[in-house]
């Protein structure tokens, strides 16, 4: 497991992106008319957008809190140090978590049989690779203190006890988590529009209706992606807390 979750930690960054793309693969729907009845289309879509939403606040809660600066080194697992604040004093792996309900959210949303029963279960089996090669590390560098972390914390389940008081303990940086997470909130935002639209034509009929109303999406959050990409380049937005 710890040398297959090394060689996918090389290509976690686009992971994400991939799996997205897998969603739109043609396939069975989950809810049909003939099962749920005719307003079947409000279960994933419903069910599917809480989901995918609690995954973002997960991930927008860790990131804003304290991010863990764990981007690797030479396309190997790689930490300055254990964070263990934040979101990370409930769960060991908060943004994986996040990334988990955020694809599950959106493969309920696209109402696809390969997609659940295929894809996402290749998608436990990638992270749960890559988290046993990240401890791997971690624990050959911090030896006790990584130990110590592991026997209080849980690796996946988030531990709301006391949760409330991190929140009060901390101040979130809305801005870090802004500059760390437009790549990530584009994608995904651009995603769940062209499933809804898309996935559930019978909503906007007009095919010409419909693509107009995604074009309009995509360059809106277009221009709000460049705008965000230009304050982080060109330095007139930092994630120093003021």
């Amino acid at each position: 497991m710890i040398t297959i979750g090394n060689f996918f930690f090389r290509f976690r960054n686009v992971l994400f992106i991939f799996l997205y793309l897998l969603l739109f693969l043609p396939s069975p729907d989950i809810f049909t008319e003939d099962r749920f009845g005719a307003n079947y289309y409000l279960i994933p879509i419903v069910l599917g957008l809480l989901i995918t939403v609690l995954g973002e606040a997960i991930r927008g809660a860790t990131i804003g809190l304290a991010y863990i600066i764990r981007g690797g080194r030479d396309k190997k697992v790689h930490a300055e140090n254990l964070v263990t604040e934040g979101i990370f004093k409930h769960c060991r792996n908060p943004l994986y978590v996040g990334n988990i309900l955020m694809l599950l959210g959106v493969g309920i949303l696209s109402n696809s049989w390969i997609y659940l029963g295929v894809v996402f279960p290749l998608f436990l089996f990638i992270y749960q690779s890559i988290v046993m090669a990240e401890e791997n590390f971690l624990s050959n560098k911090f030896g006790f203190d990584f130990t110590n972390y592991c026997q209080r914390v849980n690796r996946w389940v988030i531990n709301p006890k006391g949760i409330e008081n991190t929140f009060s303990e901390m101040k979130f940086n809305y801005k870090r988590w802004l500059l760390k997470e437009y790549n990530t909130l584009f994608i995904w935002l651009v995603g769940i529009a062209a499933i809804i639209l898309f996935e559930y034509e019978h909503l906007i009929p007009d095919p010409d209706i419909r693509t107009a109303t995604f074009l309009s999406i995509f360059i809106a959050l277009g221009v709000v992606y460049l705008f965000v990409r230009y304050l982080k380049k060109s330095g007139k937005m930092t994630d120093q807390m003021a």
